[in-house]
């Protein structure tokens, strides 16, 4: 593409942005939907993007992806043929082009027509898949958590130092009309200084059982999907999802839905590193092969006289402060509660409802893959103006890596059983080298993230 051509590009998606509607504090406007919203922006300048791994939530991604009027999904890379087919028919179906299946997205990598490349693999492969598409001149749409380790954040952060693209985090709920006015009435005193932040997630999750050594299935590549991990024998209860629960793939229910909340209350504190961090639970309802725990409690202190909790039940699904899903901020004057919809409440010190802003998109917050659709095109399209219009993003690599650095400290405060002290400067272990072994990982030889 030629510089005249590609200023008339950045020309036309500026213009269509100048007469957009916003999207207020107070919520949804009515009738506004992910379409909608992507409609207002230009339609003749897409975003090019490769979806990577589209079996759960990556395919509710990647559907997204393609409704925005200025997205066009040109690769659909999975290690699984069956999804990977079922991902390009919906794509296809919503921007009435095919996506080009690309098994191996390194090879996507190499496309210069090629813009971002959107990661919802499972967890070992975020960060150097990230890495990968950063030193290959991509942007990233990385889903949560950003690394599997602590070490993979931090490389994360110098990656787009030095190849100087963007990489937007999932956490979607940076995004989100009303969240985003919860916590902008919090950061003005609606109920004083907010000290603690309560945040928990539950489930009824059924046992994962006893795996059992099988051949690989023809539709899987085992090989890379494995990519950087060191190699393990194939078993039946590990693809798909159930890999979450395995340390050397996954990082538990923390990282997978406790990362959400956990920023929001590093967000609505206004903290970043803890200086003390401390976990207790384990695998309790069930005894199979799952290793991560299924209850869990994690406490984080930091140096303003503040801390944050989280409470994780995989297999109870009890609610918590009347939701599944949540946080509330408790204050000086009162407590201010999110739960996982558009909404939020604000209560004085004897627990009266002062104020209630509801949610006016529909949020299923019990969907494992697609909870919000029309809410997320938001944070999409933060991302997209990032790139195009150099937009501040609600979710860069450094928040990310801050707020899932918090429930990683969890996770390896957990496993040593001790209370671990952080320097609140970096978010680096104190003092521990039982800890610090868990601060990155090993690699399978040759697969080693490099920025």
């Amino acid at each position: 593409m030629d510089n005249s051509t590609e200023n008339s590009r950045r020309k036309f998606i500026k213009n269509a942005v100048t007469g957009a509607a916003a999207v207020g504090f107070g919520g949804i406007l009515p009738g506004f939907s992910a379409r909608s919203y992507a409609n207002i922006l230009g339609a003749n300048d897409k975003v090019r993007v490769a979806s990577m791994g589209v079996n759960a939530r990556g395919l509710a991604l990647a559907t997204n992806f393609a409704a925005q009027q200025n997205c066009e999904i040109i690769y659909v890379c999975d290690v699984d043929s069956r999804a990977a087919a079922k991902c390009i028919s919906k794509v296809e179906s919503i921007q009435k082009r095919k996506p080009a299946a690309q098994e191996d997205f390194r090879k996507a990598l190499e496309d210069k027509n090629l813009d971002a490349l959107v990661v919802a693999t499972p967890d070992h492969w975020h960060a150097p898949a990230a890495i990968l598409a950063s030193k290959a001149g991509k942007h990233v749409y990385l889903e949560k958590p950003c690394g599997h380790n602590p070490n993979e954040g931090e490389l994360l952060i110098k990656a787009v130092e030095k190849h100087k693209n963007i990489i937007q985090m999932g956490n979607q709920r940076r995004s989100w009309p009303n969240v985003m006015a919860g916590i902008k009435e919090l950061h003005e005193g609606v109920i004083g200084r907010p000290y603690f932040a309560k945040t928990w997630y539950t489930n009824n999750r059924a046992s994962i059982g006893i795996g059992k050594s099988a051949p690989v299935p023809s539709w899987l590549n085992y090989e890379l999907w494995q990519g950087p991990a060191p190699r393990k024998e194939f078993k039946d209860n590990l693809v798909h999802y159930n890999w979450h629960w395995f340390w050397h793939w996954g990082t538990g229910e923390a990282l997978n839905n406790g990362t959400h909340m956990v920023d929001i209350a590093r967000w609505g504190l206004g903290v970043s590193y803890p200086t003390k961090v401390s976990s207790n639970g384990g695998r309790y309802r069930y005894q199979d092969d799952w290793e991560t725990p299924d209850t869990q409690v994690i406490n984080m202190e930091f140096a303003n006289k503040s801390a944050i909790t989280w409470e994780g039940r995989s297999c109870n699904g009890s609610p918590v402060e009347g939701a599944n899903v949540g946080v509330i901020f408790f204050a000086e004057n009162g407590s201010l509660q999110i739960d996982g919809d558009n909404g939020y409440k604000i209560y004085d010190l004897k627990g009266k409802l002062l104020k209630h802003v509801k949610n006016e998109a529909q949020v299923n917050s019990g969907s494992l893959t697609n909870p919000s659709q029309a809410l997320d095109a938001i944070h999409i399209q933060n991302f997209f103006d990032a790139i195009k219009k150099g937009t501040k993003l609600n979710a860069d690599i450094v928040s990310g890596h801050q707020s899932t650095l918090l429930v990683q400290l969890g996770n390896i405060a957990q496993r040593v059983g001790t209370t671990l002290e952080i320097d609140p400067q970096n978010g680096r272990i104190l003092n521990n080298k039982d800890a610090l072994k868990y601060w990155s990982r090993e690699y399978q030889k040759g697969w080693e993230p490099k920025i």
